[in-house]
């Protein structure tokens, strides 16, 4: 059961131990727990890595009591992006509506919680540790991927169905599946969804994008590298009511 009356602090990484104890928590999530794996993957010392580590501002959430890293999430802004030549999910996704947007983009991704803290305070000092982080860069418009566990899109017909209908982004941030790995997520009829059922198959985190007022793209894609199907989810904050700004900002 998560610790009620933990306290956490909530930060950017500042040194290389910092971020190896986010890549192994990330170890513990990605890898141990759900399956993934990668090419760049240490085994040995029980590290999740790839070559976007280096660019991206890593988030952490300390345990104040044991000083451990229960939680993280990793940050790309554009100009960061710029430097490494992409942002990490345009492998997966073409991303050029929200490119040319001349908006202020911030991708998200890697977002897990230790298996001990979920359900309790974590995520929430995490969301709003990050909501600080996007007043203070001025972001416009977040987006990244979130995944479904497994690999199997006929599987998640319901949900995925049920994403695609209710809650497909307007065009002009309606992001797709690079052509060549688009995997349709309209795989059942809107007038034969168990939309009740399908929602509770949906993911925590991304149905906490959807309370947000978040949008999914157009298209799922299949990553085999970490047994998932991944949706991009896009929140435009200009959209955002009073009622959502006070939950993401932890008001």
């Amino acid at each position: 059961m998560p610790d009620r009356s933990a306290t956490f602090t909530v930060r950017i990484a500042e040194d290389p131990d910092e971020i190896r104890a986010a890549q192994a928590l990330r170890y513990d999530v990605f890898v141990r727990e759900l399956g993934g794996g990668g090419a760049m993957v240490d085994h040995a010392l029980g590290l999740e890595q790839d070559r976007f580590d280096p660019f991206f501002d890593h988030m952490i959430c300390i345990h104040n009591q044991t000083r451990q890293v229960i939680g993280v999430y990793r940050l790309l802004r554009c100009e960061q992006a710029k430097v490494v030549g992409q942002f990490y999910s345009e492998d997966e996704y073409d991303l050029s509506v929200l490119k040319n947007s001349g908006r202020r983009l911030l991708e998200l991704g890697r977002s897990c919680v230790h298996p001990d803290y979920r359900g309790g305070m974590a995520m929430y000092h995490l969301w709003n540790g990050l909501a600080q982080y996007v007043a203070a860069h001025e972001i416009e418009v977040l987006f990244g991927v979130a995944s479904f566990h497994g690999t199997n899109a006929d599987a998640m017909a319901e949900p995925l169905s049920m994403l695609y209908h209710n809650h497909l982004a307007p065009e002009e941030l309606r992001v797709r599946a690079q052509p060549a790995h688009f995997v349709e997520m309209n795989r059942v009829p809107e007038d034969r969804l168990d939309r009740r059922q399908a929602m509770l198959e949906v993911p925590a985190l991304i149905k906490a994008y959807l309370r947000l007022g978040g949008f999914v793209g157009d298209g799922a894609y299949i990553d085999h590298a970490f047994n998932t199907t991944d949706v991009c989810l896009i929140l435009d904050t200009a959209r955002m009511n009073e009622r959502q700004r006070k939950i993401y900002s932890g008001s």
